[in-house]
This record gives structure tokens, C-alpha cells and sequence, in this order.
């Protein structure tokens, strides 16, 4: 199979966009020793023959047969090579664009007007100032993505404590653990998710919650971890929803049809679906239950996945799952996708108090600092962490106890949510 379009036109493009950073590269060590500027030139090109290699024999191997885990570092370092220069360039360009202004001017201007081409910049001229700024930009958003490779496994414990008026006196005090996107087909390091879930049972919790994606495609991604998440209890029980993952969308199933059948897809999800009970949860799936304690009740309803974006699956069936509990006043709901809560959930059930989510991981890279809260994924979705407020509602967002795509996490790390009632 030789290379479609597609890879030629990205080849060019990377080809393209190496030589027009290799420029500052090149500027920036024009001025050293050449021993130093030999070995810089030869590690750059190095790394880019990889990446361009790596795109041209794709049509040649089996990658979706290779290892998850080498897929998501091979993935995640060529997209942030792919990124950083794309940082640089940015700088580049602004370095270009003024130097073209400068010589309009002085082509269109007479000899006593003419402007200086270059000033000076900290001993710098403007344009080694500016490519060296963003080689550094370029360099520190690489940097900080290998970094996140460590972060990974690094579990945070999100407490907080919600006040409702229409809580039952009885449930006051009742402790929630919510996890989400568990996503095992991404695990490599048993060690580490075993110290997660035992983290998550040091929080005796009176209910444990989760909301959503067990799995990346395939239920059998679940075989080496069923013994670690089957010990998450909690005296009133497990609760689990399906997230848009779980449902194998986007894995190439062999026998799929032009029409989009696959009877392995389906039996895959038969199969996920009996995996909760195997672990000891129960798997809510457009249903509810009602939750007694000390003479008084309050629902609990789960909804499969529904989403506001269309390229998500929406199998939810809020009204099902609503039916049978409409006339207790409290309900906690299970929707794994946040765009549910403002598209559905608030306008037509506004008797929910409190609805869980996750999905959007915060996308595994943000910052969280007192004062400052910011993540790509809220350019994406309203709610994207934590929680939020509207009159009597709460929705809680989850950040994820596991991660896909990029094999690691910067500032926004894996969660454990604890939500005491008060």
C-alpha cells in the first residue's frame, strides 16, 4: 500500500515547517563552536527524518495491532515535536512580518527617513530576540509535555462538601466518592492504579459513583485490572453509567459494515456491560434506584451516554430513568457527558440537585492555581472541572482517574472526588 494524499501533503508540510524552523536554529548557534553546531544540526534532522519516516511507512505496518501504551507515546511525542515548532513559528513570523514592513518603508521612504532595520534587544538584535524566543517557547511546551508523563498515575483526592435544602435530615453527612474515565486499555503501571483505588477505599466512602468510560474500545482491556478495581466498595454500594468509550465507536471492528454494523462492536458491549457486575457495580442503564437511610429516601438515576455534540453518541434516556422516581425530591444523576446538564438536565428536570460527570479529563493539560483556572477544554465545553452552580442545581465535573492519548497530565492530574452531603 503506498501512501495516500493525505501523508504526502503532511510530509510536505513537516518538511516545510523543519526547514523554516531550522533557520533559528541555525541563527541561534551560528556563533558557536562547530563541533557544537555539528552535532546541533545532525540531532535536529535526526529527529526529523523519525518523525517523517514514522508517517511514511503508516500505510505499511499494523499500527492499530501495536501496543496501546507505545501507540500513546510515539503519538504523544510526534504531536508535541509537531506543536512546539508550530509555537516557534508563530514568533518566527512576527519576526518576518516586521523585517517586511522595515523594508517597505525603506523602499518607499527617502534616504533621511529611513528607519534603523534592527534594533537591539537586551545585546540581542530584534530578530535573534524573537527567534530565540520562540525556540524557548517551543522548547519549554515539549519540556513540560515529557514532564506530564509522570503525572499520569498521580491521584489527587478533590474534597468538598454540598449543602442542599431539600436533603433529607438522615442523609446529611453521607459521603460520595465519585471516579470516571478509568480508561484501562491505558494502564502499564499495576503498582500505581492498585495505591489509586486504595486511595479511593481510605476515603470510606457511604457511596461510591462512577460515571463513565471503563474502557478505551474493548471490553477484554479490563482483564488485567479486574481484580484491582473489584475491591472499590462502600456499604451502600457501586453505581456505574457507560461514557462515550465504552461503546467501541472507535475501534476498526473487522467485520464492520458500509452501513456501520458490527456484530463484534455489539457483542463487545454485551460483554462491557456484564464486566460491571463481575466488578461488583451495578451498571445503571437509563434506570434508578431509590437509596433508604433512617426512614427517608432519595434517587439515584443513571443515563447512558448523552451528549450535546453531535460526533458523541447520545443513547441517554433521561425520561426512562426519571419514570418511577419523580415524587422523591431529591436526585443524583449519572450522565458521563457535561454538555447533558445545560442542554437537557437543567431546562426539563430542574428537580435534579446534583448531577455527576466527567469526560473532558480537562484534557490532561491546564493550570490550576489559586486565582487562575484555564485548561484547552474550556474553549470546548462550559464545564469542563470541578464544580458548578445554577439556583438549586450542582453539576460536579470529575477530571478523571485514568487518561488516553497523551500518556501523562500537566497541572490538571487525576482525580478521586469526595462530596460529603451537608
Amino acid at each position: 500500500m503506498r501512501p495516500g494524499l493525505n501523508s504526502i501533503i503532511l510530509v510536505v508540510f513537516l518538511l516545510l515547517l523543519d526547514i523554516y524552523v531550522f533557520q533559528a536554529v541555525r541563527a541561534m548557534v551560528y556563533m558557536s563552536l562547530p563541533r557544537v553546531r555539528n552535532i546541533t544540526y545532525t540531532v535536529y534532522w535526526f529527529i526529523s527524518a523519525v518523525c517523517i519516516t514514522m508517517v511514511l511507512l503508516l500505510p505499511y505496518i499494523n499500527w492499530h495491532s501495536w501496543p496501546a501504551q507505545v501507540k500513546s507515546y510515539l503519538m504523544a511525542i510526534f504531536l508535541g515535536l509537531v506543536v512546539a515548532k508550530l509555537l516557534a513559528v508563530v514568533f518566527l513570523l512576527i519576526d518576518d512580518v516586521r523585517r517586511g514592513i522595515v523594508w517597505l518603508i525603506r523602499r518607499f521612504t527617502t534616504e533621511k527617513d529611513v528607519m534603523p532595520t534592527e534594533g537591539v534587544v537586551s545585546g540581542l538584535t530584534r530578530s535573534q530576540f524573537l527567534s530565540r524566543l520562540g525556540l524557548i517557547t517551543g522548547g519549554t511546551f515539549f519540556a513540560t509535555l515529557m514532564y506530564g508523563f509522570s503525572n499520569k498515575y498521580n491521584y489527587r483526592v478533590h474534597k468538598l462538601k454540598l449543602a442542599f435544602k431539600n436533603l433529607p435530615s438522615s442523609f446529611r453527612g453521607l459521603r460520595i466518592v465519585q471516579i470516571s474515565d478509568i480508561h484501562s486499555g491505558s494502564f502499564a503501571d499495576r503498582e500505581a492504579v492498585i495505591k489509586g483505588v486504595n486511595m479511593i477505599n481510605a476515603q470510606k466512602a457511604d457511596l461510591v459513583l462512577f460515571t463513565g468510560d471503563l474502557v478505551n474500545d474493548r471490553a477484554d482491556e479490563m482483564a488485567p485490572w479486574m481484580d484491582v478495581f473489584s475491591q472499590i466498595k462502600a456499604p451502600m454500594g457501586v453505581y456505574s453509567t457507560l461514557g462515550n468509550h465504552d461503546y467501541g465507536d472507535y475501534y476498526p471492528w473487522p467485520d464492520k459494515t458500509a452501513s456501520g454494523h458490527s456484530d463484534m462492536q455489539k457483542q463487545n458491549l454485551e460483554r462491557l456491560k456484564v464486566l460491571h457486575g463481575e466488578l461488583g457495580w451495578k451498571l445503571m442503564m437509563n434506570e434508578s434506584v431509590v437509596l433508604e437511610k433512617g426512614g427517608d429516601q432519595i434517587a439515584l438515576l443513571g443515563v447512558e451516554n448523552w451528549s450535546a455534540i453531535k460526533r458523541f453518541p447520545r443513547h441517554g434516556d433521561l425520561r426512562r430513568a426519571y419514570q418511577g422516581v419523580s415524587h422523591i425530591p431529591f436526585k443524583i444523576l449519572l450522565s458521563h457527558d457535561p454538555t447533558h446538564w445545560d442542554a437537557q438536565i437543567r431546562p426539563e428536570y430542574p428537580d435534579i440537585a446534583l448531577t455527576l460527570a466527567g469526560h473532558t479529563h480537562g484534557m490532561q493539560f491546564g493550570v490550576e492555581i489559586p486565582g487562575l483556572k484555564w485548561s484547552p477544554a474550556q474553549y470546548f465545553y462550559k464545564e469542563w472541572a470541578g464544580l458548578y452552580k445554577a439556583g438549586e442545581q450542582r453539576l460536579y465535573v470529575n477530571r478523571g482517574f485514568g487518561f488516553l492519548g497523551y500518556p501523562g497530565r500537566v497541572g490538571v492530574l487525576p482525580e478521586i472526588t469526595v462530596i460529603d452531603l451537608v
